[in-house]
């Protein structure tokens, strides 16, 4: 069931949504009555499964292959949202990577992945968006996916906290220089989330008790919740939101050292 009506019949660019969690932000989206233009840099059988899932739900939504560290990949995402939904009201810069690595033994290649892809790919797909946007006049909507390494600190995985931290000020300076024309800019900071990229994790009953124990309200999150933030942040009823990072991480932005469990005060 659609809880924002006025998404209907929009349209979506959504970076990285074969899986994780911006298949589930397709997916949520589609739901809204949004038409999506997906990406998949190499899992083209994931890609078409939510595809086929988006379809028989009654939505509509095509993929384009390519690494969003590539410059021409966000503008063709555009152009194939423009020739096969009309239009383009919407860009989600969801993909991203994270490997670790302790700084001094950090390959420079190492560095660069994360970079191209978490920061370089989030600044041309928000290039692409802001001119698409500028050029017809739009009052559009950049939604960047970030982290809460990007103000908490984390060993063993410097480039990504770099990376997100990047994309916090990235985020916030872009939304100021385009508020004047009516472009929204804002950005997504999940914890813990119950996706690929924690499957370890998730797996090892020891390892997930232990992340549990660093949330404050001890639950790990799921897709769908950060779905819900992206849908919202897409909505009319935050249309007086910009600059601004949400953060949906169960309170692990909260310092939980300090809670009343441990006694820290």
């Amino acid at each position: 069931m659609a809880n924002y009506p006025e998404l209907k019949g929009k349209v979506a660019v959504i970076t990285g949504s074969s899986k994780g969690l911006g298949r589930a932000i397709a997916e949520r989206y589609a739901k809204e009555g949004v038409h999506v233009v997906l990406n998949y840099r190499s899992s083209e059988d994931e890609m078409n499964k939510v595809i086929q899932g988006i379809e028989a739900a009654g939505g509509k939504a095509v993929a384009v292959k390519g690494d969003v560290a590539e410059e021409d990949l966000a503008e063709k995402m555009i152009e194939t949202a423009v020739s096969e939904f009309g239009k383009m009201d919407i860009f989600v810069n969801n993909a991203g990577v994270q490997v670790e690595a302790k700084t001094h033994e950090m390959e420079l290649d190492n560095w660069k992945k994360i970079i191209d892809t978490n920061l370089t790919g989030t600044f041309l797909g928000v290039r692409a968006a802001l001119k698409y946007f500028v050029d017809h006049e739009i009052q559009g909507n950049i939604i960047n996916m970030s982290s809460v390494h990007e103000v908490i600190p984390r060993s063993g995985y410097t480039h990504y906290a770099a990376s997100k931290g990047g994309v916090k000020m990235f985020t916030k300076s872009v939304a100021l220089e385009y508020a004047p024309n009516k472009i929204r800019v804002n950005g997504i900071a999940p914890g813990a989330i119950d996706t690929p990229i924690n499957e370890e994790t998730m797996q090892d009953p020891e390892e997930k008790k232990g992340l549990e124990a660093l949330i404050p309200t001890h639950e790990i999150g799921r897709p769908e919740q950060i779905a819900a933030v992206a849908a919202w942040l897409a909505s009319d009823e935050s249309s007086y939101v910009t600059g601004a990072t949400i953060f949906a991480d169960g309170g692990l932005s909260l310092y939980p050292s300090f809670g009343p469990e441990n006694k820290v005060q």
